[in-house]
């Protein structure tokens, strides 16, 4: 089934959920599996997630000299990954009351918004640096090879502005729910009528997963190709961005499929008219894949180390100067090109 295909399915499911008996607020129930799985899991990402972000945040402005396309795009993937960690604290605080939440309905959507302009971002960024690799590779002489870094902030620019204008929907709609005693603060709630910037949201989130992954998997398809069709003298540099795509390709399937398929699961259930039982198992499912989705951040610093020679040659120089080991850094890295 191709991206477009999906696309249409997807519509079609959405607005088949919005008619005849749509699951209503009677369903709505508080999932007590996620409120006990899900915190610490959160606790251990954010513990391992913070200081790998802050040691890249550290390298990339003060240890860096030259900025290149792909280091700028890396370093707008830790900017990214800083939304995340400022925001679940608040989650994980919803999470201890019993998925109560205690703050303002103003920054419900705001915490929900800055979660999903994470992901939209992460997605965007580790996309870029897979295109980059892929140009660098299959298209030597390609002018998006000769790219300049203002250029290239232009670009980082642009992608943050189409992150952010696509996820603005989130601030415009009431997203706290009253439910007995408790509020929930949820993007993917059990609507009556989905509003039209809700539909946005869910056509985005599923959008953002498929586009990015087919384009991961044809730079993947490309490079091995070159590499089985280059002479000796350049396998090596192929080899290496086989490496960095495939390391991406693992990063984005292994956080971002669990959350697209429970959500499509649960998308399906609805317009099938399942029952609550159904949809409460579906809706915890759902709920629990955001423990992999939250684990970009985590994971990014293997895709700072695989993507930049100059990143690893930092991070190796600075680990030699503890005097607790001695770590040889790469020729690439000492000089002035980055792979």
């Amino acid at each position: 089934m191709t991206a477009m295909a999906t696309m249409t399915a997807v519509t079609a499911v959405i607005n088949h959920s919005t008619r005849g008996d749509n699951i209503s607020s009677n369903c709505i129930t508080t999932q007590n599996l996620v409120v006990k799985v899900l915190p610490p899991v959160l606790i251990i990402e954010m513990l391992v997630g913070l200081p790998g972000n802050l040691i890249a945040l550290w390298i990339f402005s003060c240890r860096l000299k030259v900025w290149r396309p792909n280091t700028l795009f890396l370093f707008n993937l830790v900017l990214a990954d800083f939304l995340l960690l400022i925001s679940v604290p608040f989650r994980i605080d919803n999470l201890f009351r019993g998925e109560n939440w205690v703050f303002s309905d103003t920054w419900c959507r705001v915490n929900l918004f800055m979660l999903a302009v994470n992901r939209s971002s992460s997605i965007a960024f580790m996309t870029a640096v897979a295109m980059d690799r892929y140009f660098k590779v299959v298209h030597p002489h390609h002018r998006i090879n000769r790219m300049t870094s203002t250029q290239a902030k232009w670009v980082a620019v642009g992608i943050w502005m189409v992150v952010i204008s696509l996820r603005i929907p989130l601030l415009a709609t009431k997203l706290l729910q009253k439910h007995k005693d408790k509020f929930l603060c949820r993007s993917f709630n059990h609507y009556k009528d989905i509003p039209p910037a809700i539909k946005l949201h869910y056509i985005v989130f599923i959008g953002e997963f498929f586009f990015p992954l087919l384009l991961l998997l044809f730079c993947s398809a490309r490079i091995a190709c070159i590499l089985r069709q280059r002479q000796m003298d350049r396998e090596q540099k192929v080899r290496r961005a086989v490496r960095v795509v495939l390391v991406i390709v693992l990063v984005f399937v292994t956080c971002f499929m669990p959350g697209i398929a429970t959500g499509l699961a649960g998308m399906a259930l609805k317009a099938v008219g399942a029952d609550c039982a159904a949809n409460h198992l579906a809706a915890q499912l759902f709920s629990l894949s955001i423990g992999f989705t939250y684990m970009n951040s985590a994971l990014d610093p293997i895709i700072y180390c695989f993507s930049s020679s100059m990143f690893r040659n930092s991070l190796k120089s600075s680990i030699n100067r503890l005097g607790l080991v001695d770590m040889r850094l790469s020729r690439r890295g000492s000089m002035t090109s980055d792979g």
